[in-house]
């Protein structure tokens, strides 16, 4: 093949940044230079010996680099691409979507200073010239190219549709931007994409009155994904048409900076379709289910994403299965199911996870007939919440995948069967940080009278604060621990004849355990207060777990027992507290609960008092 480059090749890249496939313009041949993967794709420099262009090749051609069809220093001919601009750079970028390898690896980078031999005044503009392969001072030596005349792009595509079946051309008189190109700048686009995920039609009410909404997320032949969402109108507009697994080309739609707090794929940007936009489905690609993808946070890495908006996805073995409850919405009184199942993974810790509606009378079913045989389960995009500790929720967008094909799947089941279904297994705690890092032990720091002197808080919702106290009694006539299933940590009776029987578990076991659940008195400077205290937070201010404080009793006597009562106390602590509101006997009542309990850390301490007496002093110097 003869190695030619075409002249300006990067000046007609520039002069048409979104070229029409049917339109007549020059054939585009430029050398590959700096040519570097970065993931799937690879980044090079495009350049016609004058000018260069900083550019991509998208994730289809990788084949073409890895089997050394594109070479760096070699030469392509670019078929289609989109020219983005990257305003924070005030630079120009080139995202080839189409080329053909036109020559491997020259000696040398090509420059646009050469002897040219014979051209005469005949050499047409557009004609491409032949490269002699020897290098001089001057630069590369070239001689016209007389015997051949090149191929526009529009020549080029128009052979190739002449050879297809008549539906596959008309898929190709629109041009279809790669979702990576896509950018708020950007005017008119259409996109081919793949439904990978599809929400449920959601009703919402706020100031400007009622609504619904629902989401999907698109998936290109790239990989690249981003999410749309409908309102209203556009809502029920295509609410039916988007189908799982199917293939749509859109147009007319808007994008803005995604919301990362709401966002649920790897995306800058989020897309808005509204009633005008352009929907079509795709009848000449397959329709399949795609793969999920998950991103899987371990069991005790769960603390920090409570009562947060980010969504995680967990993976483990079913532990348990309840069966299906009713619950009542008290927005508008509407009875929904709902399931919970305990899953375990490789940290020895289990967690709840409630499914609702549709995933609580289907997976979950499912998951109940199977319990006994201990499947995996994958989930993605579940809410972490706070319930005695922490639990999962699924929303409408969330995903179940019972026994997945995966390699974590895989080593979660060989973990469980060797060693994990014989392991003593514990409920997840809260962390004591943050999402950013922060110590949540250090943040809404208040003294016990703030929350005994405003009887109102929490009665709207549970109110958190973080205080530091001492344990100043634990009530002696309690009885401070409950026998517990050992499988799901609820509370277990004795069974007719022996062992102990689970309600939540529906079987009988030999043996239980037991879990700390108790009501302790706490004192600062400014008062007293008592709060509730269960299992997890009960072990650290102890000193040690129920069953072994049973030992102590048993064996060592009931002096020995309150001896050990007796050490826990007067002992400092930081606590994170929620505070709500019940009602008993008609009279309202605070009710405090310790979520998280740590001992003090001095240097930490000291560093929150200094900061908190400088405050102190810079706001009495602003006030004299």
């Amino acid at each position: 093949m003869a190695k030619s480059v075409s002249p300006n090749a990067v000046s007609v890249i520039l002069a048409n940044p979104c070229p029409d496939s049917s339109s007549d313009f020059p054939e585009i041949i430029v050398q590959v230079l700096d040519l570097k993967a970065t993931g799937n794709k690879y980044m090079f420099m495009a350049s016609d010996g004058k000018m260069k262009v900083r550019a991509l090749l998208q994730s289809t051609l990788a084949s073409e680099v890895i089997s050394g069809n594109i070479q760096n220093l070699g030469l392509i001919r670019v078929l289609d691409y989109t020219l983005n601009d990257i305003p924070t750079k005030n630079e120009k970028f080139l995202i080839v979507s189409k080329c053909d390898a036109v020559s491997p690896a020259l000696e040398a980078e090509y420059k646009a200073e050469v002897n040219v031999e014979g051209s005469g005044t005949d050499m047409k503009p557009n004609q491409a010239m032949d490269v002699d392969v020897k290098t001089e001072s001057a630069g590369i030596a070239l001689k016209p190219k007389q015997e051949v005349m090149a191929k526009s792009a529009a020549q080029i595509v128009h052979d190739q549709r002449g050879n297809m079946a008549p539906a596959a051309r008309m898929s190709m008189t629109r041009r279809v931007h790669p979702l990576a190109s896509l950018n708020p700048y950007q005017g008119n686009w259409t996109i081919k994409v793949r439904v990978t995920g599809k929400g449920n039609m959601r009703t919402y009410r706020n100031a400007r009155g009622e609504g619904c909404v629902f989401n999907v997320e698109l998936t290109d032949e790239d990989g690249t994904q981003i999410q749309a969402m409908m309102f209203n109108d556009a809502a029920k507009k295509f609410f039916d048409t988007f189908q799982m697994g199917k293939v749509y080309f859109i147009s007319k739609g808007t994008l803005k900076l995604a919301n990362k707090q709401f966002k649920t794929v790897e995306n800058d940007y989020e897309m808005t379709l509204n009633e005008n936009s352009e929907v079509e489905e795709d009848n000449n690609e397959a329709t399949f289910l795609p793969e999920t993808k998950f991103s899987f946070t371990p069991i005790d890495e769960l603390g920090p994403y409570v009562n947060g908006r980010e969504l995680v996805d967990v993976i483990g073995v079913v532990q348990s299965v309840s069966p299906t409850m009713s619950i009542t919405r008290k927005s508008n009184n509407e009875t929904i199911p709902k399931r919970d199942i305990v899953i375990a993974d490789e940290t020895n810790k289990t967690v709840v996870v409630s499914l609702w509606n549709e995933l609580a009378t289907s997976f979950g079913q499912e998951l109940l007939d199977m319990a006994d045989k201990s499947p995996v389960v994958a989930m993605k995009s579940l809410k972490v919440g706070e319930f005695q500790g922490v639990s999962l929720s699924a929303l409408s967008k969330s995903i179940v995948v019972v026994d997945p094909h995966m390699p974590e799947a895989k080593k979660l089941r060989f973990w469980y069967d060797s060693e994990g279904k014989d392991t003593s297994l514990a409920a997840i705690g809260p962390s004591l940080s943050n999402r950013n890092g922060a110590r949540s032990m250090y943040s809404d720091r208040v003294s016990l009278s703030h929350i005994t002197s405003n009887p109102s808080l929490g009665e709207d919702k549970p109110a958190y604060f973080s205080i530091k106290a001492y344990i100043s009694a634990i009530k002696p006539d309690q009885a401070i621990w409950y026998r517990a299933c050992k499988t799901c940590s609820k509370k277990v009776t004795e069974a007719v004849g022996s062992g102990y029987w689970c309600e939540w578990c529906q079987k009988n076991e030999d043996v239980c355990s037991l879990r700390y659940i108790m009501v302790v008195k706490i004192s600062d400077a400014s008062g007293e207060a008592f709060i509730s205290v269960f299992n997890d937070q009960a072990d650290k201010m102890i000193g040690c777990t129920a069953d072994e404080l049973n030992e102590i009793k048993l064996h060592d006597g009931e002096a020995s027992y309150q001896k050990k009562i007796k050490e826990a106390t007067w002992v400092p602590h930081l606590f994170r507290i929620s505070v709500t509101t019940n009602e008993y006997n008609n009279e309202k009542r605070q009710r405090i609960t310790a979520r998280a309990v740590s001992p003090i850390d001095y240097a930490t301490e000291s560093k929150y008092l200094v900061e908190d007496l400088t405050k102190i002093k810079l706001s009495k110097n602003l006030l004299n």
